[in-house]
């Protein structure tokens, strides 16, 4: 067990033969994420050599990827984005919305993550501002951020956008500031209900113009009638958008959002152990409770 342990020294040690064992489905982006992280920091980045003048210490500093998977290189990332973000805060309640995609669904996103990506953002966005700017809810044209997430704590494939969303909007004749009610924002069931029929009419639209691929397990969705039947059982389920309560105020807002914008599949710190083939982290469990506690994964499954 080692407490310096890095998602790089995982990469260094087994990546070579991850990348062997998938050579034909590891595509340029990730050998360019994988490299970056193993050389973040060496020698072979280059650097620089600082010197002290009254003590003579010597300090070798080298260079950072600046990789966006990097969990070494987005502190920096962070708060200039959090910089630039300040003043689009407005001085109202902000509420925090989640929407996710059902397991059934997931899958085919696995294997068709562009199209799937772009589907889930323009559903998520279409969703809110139409119950938004319907008047039996709120009546205004609302604004939003959206930041995709595809894993959770076990890492496990999980994709869902957190939406931060103002308490308001404006006017459809945009003279005046609309106000949702204290602490309620807008009302789940009819947000899931919502999303889950523009998701799939963009997905079955998608389908039938030839955009999405499947292969392995997903082979036989390929077939009209069996794409057709994954539909079907995807609207009889309960999609699930979560809303969590308004937050303090735009400072919470803002560091909030720099842990989820800059936020990687996992940090350095939640790192346990590597031994036998296996890598220990630690983890919550959502099931019980948000329970903290250690998690064990094959090592190709945590590279993948």
């Amino acid at each position: 067990m080692s407490a310096r342990l890095e998602v790089a020294d995982i990469f260094r040690r087994h990546g070579e033969a991850y990348r062997q064992a998938h050579d034909g489905h590891l595509g340029r982006v990730e050998r360019r994420v994988m490299s970056a992280i193993e050389l973040c920091r060496s020698a072979e980045l280059g650097g620089h050599v600082e010197g002290c003048r009254s003590c003579g210490a010597i300090r070798v500093a080298y260079n950072s990827c600046r990789n966006r998977h990097c969990p070494k290189c987005q502190g920096q990332a962070c708060r200039e984005w959090l910089a630039a973000r300040q003043g689009e805060l407005l001085p109202v309640p902000y509420f925090h919305v989640v929407f996710t995609l059902p397991a059934q669904i997931a899958a085919i996103a696995f294997q068709n993550k562009a199209a799937v990506y772009t589907m889930l953002f323009k559903a998520t966005a279409e969703t809110l501002r139409t119950i938004a700017a319907d008047s039996k809810h709120l009546g205004a044209e609302i604004g939003l951020v959206g930041v995709l997430h595809s894993w959770g704590q076990n890492l496990h494939y999980h994709p869902h956008i957190h939406c931060i969303v103002p308490g308001g909007g404006l006017s459809p004749d945009g003279t005046r500031w609309i106000s949702c009610r204290p602490g309620f924002f807008l009302p789940v069931r009819v947000l899931s209900r919502l999303f889950r029929r523009l998701f799939l009419e963009e997905l079955r639209t998608a389908y039938e113009a030839g955009k999405l691929s499947f292969f392995g397990d997903l082979a036989e969705l390929a077939l009209p009638a069996v794409f057709r039947r994954r539909l079907g059982e995807a609207r009889r389920l309960e999609w699930v958008v979560y809303a969590k309560p308004p937050f303090g105020g735009p400072e919470q807002v803002l560091a909030y959002l720099g842990r989820y914008t800059h936020r990687v599949a996992i940090a350095n710190s939640r790192l346990v152990s590597i031994a036998d083939g296996k890598i220990v982290f630690r983890g919550r469990d959502y099931r019980q409770g948000g329970k903290a506690k250690l998690m064990t994964l094959d090592v190709h499954e945590f590279i993948r």
